[in-house]
């Protein structure tokens, strides 16, 4: 018997949850770390229930009732379907559960499962539409470094190209290449040591310097200016014709909105909703469907 109704929104820098009841109404939300699969499954499932046993516990249940439960989960590096096969494996005994990527949640919640198109950008990036026909159409999620344009570790990936050339002195610096430098160690040895141990997350960190100096340094405008280029390219690719109502979601969304070009940027509505209340959608429709 299903009591309860879990959406999680599982990205490669945080994770969060949405608790409703079975008629849907939300009763808390939860957060917690990473849980992108690519940081390993089982810190995947950890995060994922840290941020439920949170939710659970802000109504006054201290032990996530798992067979009661079904949940929705939009998981970054669900892509790789080996690693989607073995989250799958690893479920600690939830009554229901459904797996999809982060960009399918993230568009169910900007447009409620209704047709459209999302650009999301967080620690990294992907496009999804759904067309009237039904057909899905994803573009990009490809995965840091190889792809995942203008997510926030592909900006970082480009700060820590400028602080190695300014500290070679082949680029002159500044207050960013400053303020990168000093987070990655302050001196060439210790930058060596961050890149050795650097993670996805840890280069997405770095996009924060990148939007903080953006108005006043012109290599982090640059980044930020290329990052809106690319946001459209997937927008285009995802809906030639443009008759698709787009969304700018994520982390970074916001924030890209002022690079982006004219006419994308004319396109763009405010989303109804986030990933997790995408996946929360997803579970929903999932047990109507199965009672049907």
């Amino acid at each position: 018997m299903i009591d309860y109704l879990i959406g999680v929104d599982g990205g490669g820098t945080n994770t969060r949850v949405r608790l409703a009841g079975r008629d849907g109404a939300v009763l808390a939300t939860g957060s917690s770390g990473a849980s992108g699969l690519r940081h390993g499954i089982d810190k995947a499932w950890s995060a994922v229930l840290a941020a439920t046993s949170q939710a659970f516990a802000a109504i006054g249940i201290d032990t996530v009732p798992m067979p009661a439960c079904a949940i929705g989960l939009g998981m970054a590096g669900v892509h790789n379907k080996e690693w989607a096969a073995a989250f799958r494996a690893a479920d600690p005994g939830f009554g229901a559960l459904v797996l999809d990527t982060d960009g399918f949640t993230t568009l169910m919640g900007a447009h409620g499962g209704q047709p459209g198109a999302i650009v999301a950008i967080g620690t990294g990036s992907v496009g999804e539409a759904l067309r009237p026909d039904g057909t899905r159409v994803e573009v990009g999620g490809w995965g840091f470094p190889a792809g995942d344009e203008a997510g926030g570790a592909w900006m970082g990936l480009r700060a820590i190209g400028h602080i190695q050339q300014v500290l070679d002195g082949r680029a002159e610096g500044g207050a960013f290449a400053d303020a990168v430098i000093g987070a990655c160690g302050g001196a060439r040895d210790p930058i060596q040591v961050w890149l050795g141990h650097a993670t996805q997350t840890d280069y997405a960190g770095l996009a924060r310097f990148v939007v903080a100096h953006g108005a006043t340094d012109p290599v982090a405008a640059g980044i930020l200016t290329q990052a809106g280029a690319e946001a459209a390219r997937i927008a285009r690719a995802l809906d030639p014709s443009g008759s698709l109502p787009l969304a700018l979601c994520g982390g970074l969304g916001e924030t890209l909105r002022a690079y982006l070009p004219a006419e994308t940027l004319a396109r763009c509505s405010a989303p109804h909703g986030d990933s997790a209340a995408g996946a929360l959608r997803m579970i929903e429709l999932h047990l109507k469907d199965a009672n049907t």
